[in-house]
């Protein structure tokens, strides 16, 4: 939210959530980004999962889980990034 109206960016932010409690905590224009934020040390696929059901519903979506996992990588289209990297890349203006 700070990164958007620091830029005067005209992207809206909001979440997904299904009926069933599935949910993405931050989705960035219509659909671009999706973003999932974890607390753990260690992504595993567990921490995913909600987070599937985004990327099947929304195929062109960038899928990102951001978390204090130091090993930023790749996981199927979902992208598993160090809290720090994201920060940089945000502040780039690299990610959008």
């Amino acid at each position: 939210m700070a990164y958007i109206g620091y830029t005067h960016n005209d992207k809206k932010l909001s979440y997904w959530h299904t009926y069933n409690g599935k949910e993405v905590d931050a989705v960035i224009g219509d659909a671009e980004i999706g973003i999932e934020i974890k607390s753990t040390d260690e992504v595993q696929s567990k921490h995913m999962s909600n987070f599937k059901e985004y990327c099947e519903e929304f195929p062109n979506s960038r899928c990102i889980v951001v978390s204090r996992d130091t090993i930023t990588r790749r996981v199927g289209q979902i992208e598993v990034m160090y809290i720090f990297d994201f920060l940089k890349m945000l502040w780039n203006g690299d990610l959008f």
